[in-house]
């Protein structure tokens, strides 16, 4: 089968979500990809949609300045607030009034506009520009959207440069592969995104501190806290976790409390629910003065937290 120009562009369908009361504005980007391609959701006020964009983050997001509830430069702000989807790309809607004065683009963190009457190839291919652009650019995790790897050891060793105390978190979900062995990908997928959204919406209901979420790969995560909430976070991730993840199992398998599955040497083995544990490196007083030393220690408190088949978490104070 020949693939289209976009199918070859974009590794998979992309979702996009558009904020505006135009019908017509509407009608025309829906019409300009397949649904195969790009499937769009529509909105026609902005605060409806922003808890949901926080849930399911889409991959693009179209915002129009003729939302009538709040200022779409006021959305795309809100959005590249949040560290976690900072990355997200976001194309402004404008009327031509709109740009007759010069904006201040350090202000209004959209990644490109378009201006009123829209000429439909031009729309077509701005966004599939600017969806490549964030592709390029993006280190993000493909499945969560949360920040990969290299924005993960930037973040630790931005905080470690600057001195800033911190507590590192390195979440891993015990019994996962097991779990895809029996259930398949795409519920294993679902496990990911239920992780990834229960621990940001965490991390999210600490206000008015320096926070950071990231997604390593797989069933690894990583999130940052100062070093006093640290521990009320692992009790919460904990007990949300444990309350959710036995609902992603069939009936008869979470009744008994365990599955039959494969284990990584090919033996049929019986392995319990899934369970999360949490390993926890504090750097106060700039004690850690490297990102390869956090890691090193974070792996080896990982190993002593999967220790408990339960799931747990173990804190590192140690000063020197």
């Amino acid at each position: 089968m020949t693939q289209t120009l976009e199918e070859s562009l974009f590794q998979r369908k992309q979702t996009a979500f558009l904020l505006s009361p135009d019908k017509a504005l509407a009608e025309m980007l829906q019409k300009l990809w397949s649904p195969d391609v790009m499937e769009f959701t529509v909105f026609e006020q902005g605060g409806g949609a922003i808890e949901h964009m926080f849930n399911e983050p889409p991959d693009l997001l179209v915002v129009d300045n003729r939302l009538a509830d709040i200022e779409g430069r006021e959305v795309a702000n809100l959005v590249k607030s949040e560290n976690v989807y900072r990355q997200l790309p976001v194309v402004m809607c404008v009327d031509p009034i709109d740009v007759e004065t010069p904006w201040n683009w350090n202000e209004v963190e959209v990644d490109d506009f378009l201006v009123r009457p829209f000429n439909p190839s031009e729309v077509r291919d701005r966004i599939n520009l600017t969806l490549c652009r964030a592709m390029r650019a993006l280190d993000a995790n493909p499945l969560s959207k949360l920040p990969g790897n290299s924005s993960i050891i930037q973040r630790i060793q931005a905080l470690i440069d600057s001195g800033e105390d911190f507590a590192l978190c390195y979440c891993d979900l015990d019994y996962f592969k097991s779990y895809n062995d029996k259930y398949g990908f795409s519920r294993g997928d679902e496990v990911l995104m239920m992780s990834a959204r229960l621990i940001v919406n965490t991390i999210r209901s600490y206000q008015g501190v320096h926070s950071f979420v990231g997604h390593v790969g797989g069933d690894d995560f990583v999130y940052i806290l100062p070093p006093d909430k640290v521990e009320d976070s692992c009790h919460r991730i904990i007990k949300a976790f444990d309350d959710i993840v036995p609902h992603f199992y069939d009936a008869d398998d979470r009744a008994r409390g365990n599955i039959t599955s494969i284990d990584r040497e090919g033996v049929t083995k019986i392995f319990p629910l899934m369970a999360i544990s949490l390993a926890v490196v504090v750097n106060i007083d700039g004690r850690i003065k490297h990102y390869g030393e956090v890691s090193s220690i974070a792996m080896g408190l990982k190993k002593k937290a999967k220790e408990d088949p339960k799931s747990s978490y173990v804190i590192d104070q140690r000063q020197t």
